[in-house]
């Protein structure tokens, strides 16, 4: 069986911004993997932060299993996802454990840090994913198979110096968009703290808006998933796109890829 494992900084953004994807992959056979590397602990105006992140772990848990995708715990605070080596070693540990064949993870640029460290992480936990000199915490054999990046779309389509970002890839993602709003109702500790952080009217709503956005980027979907495939030098063959030979009738490259 093959594996696609999505990694994001906080508990809600693989919801947000790659759950239909990973849905419809789970429906073409995958086994799908679920993980965020901070655990949500500064997500409250509420709550302490050790209560919050018992919260939204619990919340993230929910979400996955409502999804049969398995669950791997976070491993540092919510803005402490750094580019440093023990949170690289732990990282790597798990994806060679899980040895996926696709990866979906943040873009290279975002609007906040912890999305950006987040993919650089990724990508060389994905590197190191054969290196035996490479020590990985708890210690994991190596693995020699292919794996695929793919980045999301950053936040509101727009890298950090307020660029737009266009998809190298879209993906219909209409018949899980309920499924994908079902996901994120189960972390219900957001709603309150995205609506005074950030201004977000409803969670739900703007997990629609977003999805809505970039369907009408792809000009043929109602509602769509945006992704760019990262180079393949280390990590698969060149012409390596699992993304479209899984998914071929809801797969739509954009204009001259």
């Amino acid at each position: 069986m093959k594996t696609a494992f999505a990694i994001g900084a906080h508990p809600d953004d693989i919801e947000i911004f790659m759950a239909g994807t990973l849905l419809l992959l789970r429906n073409a056979g995958y086994s799908i993997h679920y993980m965020t590397l901070a655990d949500g602990c500064c997500g409250s105006t509420e709550h302490g932060r050790q209560v919050t992140a018992a919260i939204r772990r619990e919340e993230g848990k929910r979400a996955a299993a409502s999804v049969g995708a398995t669950f791997h715990e976070s491993l540092c605070h919510d803005l402490e996802i750094f580019y440093e080596p023990k949170t690289l070693a732990r990282l790597a540990s798990v994806v060679r454990s899980v040895a996926p064949d696709i990866i979906l993870t943040h873009p290279p640029s975002d609007y906040m840090e912890d999305h950006t460290n987040t993919c650089r992480l990724v990508v060389s936990a994905a590197f190191a994913r054969g290196m035996p000199n490479f020590v990985v915490d708890p210690p994991r054999r190596t693995t020699s198979g292919k794996v695929t990046i793919y980045h999301a779309q950053p936040f509101w389509n727009c890298d950090q110096l307020r660029r737009r970002v266009e998809p190298d890839i879209f993906v219909d993602v209409s018949e899980v968009e309920e499924q994908k709003v079902a996901m994120l109702a189960h972390h219900q500790s957001q709603k309150k703290w995205l609506d005074e952080s950030q201004g977000h009217d409803s969670y739900l709503a703007t997990l629609r808006q977003l999805d809505e956005e970039v369907g009408r980027m792809s000009g043929l979907f109602k509602y769509a998933e945006g992704w760019r495939r990262h180079l393949h030098l280390g990590f698969c063959g060149e012409n390596d796109d699992p993304l479209r030979e899984s998914l071929p009738n809801r797969v739509l490259p954009a204009a001259g890829i």
